[in-house]
């Protein structure tokens, strides 16, 4: 069994901008920040992928992928869970429709034998992790204020989440597979 999840990864560029945004300001609150070569766009979690599922997994991926449309998209703006009066996470929020992706992306680890998250979907960048909640509307003001540059969604990712493994024990990510989009 494997913990997965799909993803948009955004570009380097896009990474950057909103890295280099974020930079100065990051010392101004106490919290766990999520490390900015880790930010993507979840649109599905699969907390167990039975290793018998995999080939199937990649196959309808790669199928689900192939009829989206890519599409632009920029980061824009942020929030809170669950708000940003009793918030746990502060997160930045992304342009353009990835609901399709996230459905095509559940069905397909759904039907392949994987238990995908039921969670409510949000296309969102997880920026850091509140110990406790907070009132955090003066970082999602800010955030409000962003707006980074234009990429194109182009491909999905189909990624490894080993817990503990990665700097200071956080989750190391490997992509173990990408699908382009139609």
């Amino acid at each position: 069994m494997t913990r997965m999840f799909v993803a948009v990864v955004p570009p380097p560029a896009a990474v950057e901008d909103l890295d280099d945004f974020l930079s100065v300001r990051r010392e101004a609150a106490p919290f766990r920040w999520a490390s900015a070569d880790q930010w993507h766009v979840t649109l599905a979690f699969l907390e167990d992928v039975p290793d018998r599922s995999l080939d199937e997994l990649a196959e309808r991926l790669e199928a689900t992928a192939g009829r989206q449309r890519a599409f632009t998209s920029r980061v824009v703006g942020g929030g809170a869970f669950p708000h940003p009066d009793r918030a746990k996470v502060l997160w930045a929020g992304l342009e353009g429709d990835f609901d399709a992706l996230s459905r095509g992306a559940r069905a397909a680890a759904s039907t392949a034998g994987a238990v995908v998250d039921g969670q409510r979907f949000r296309a969102h960048l997880t920026l850091a992790r509140l110990g406790r909640p907070a009132n955090v509307s003066r970082w999602v003001r800010l955030l409000d204020a962003y707006v980074g540059p234009t990429w194109t969604v182009d491909e999905v990712a189909l990624v490894a989440s080993y817990l503990g493994e990665g700097p200071r024990r956080r989750p190391r990510h490997e992509v173990v597979a990408t699908f382009p989009l139609g």
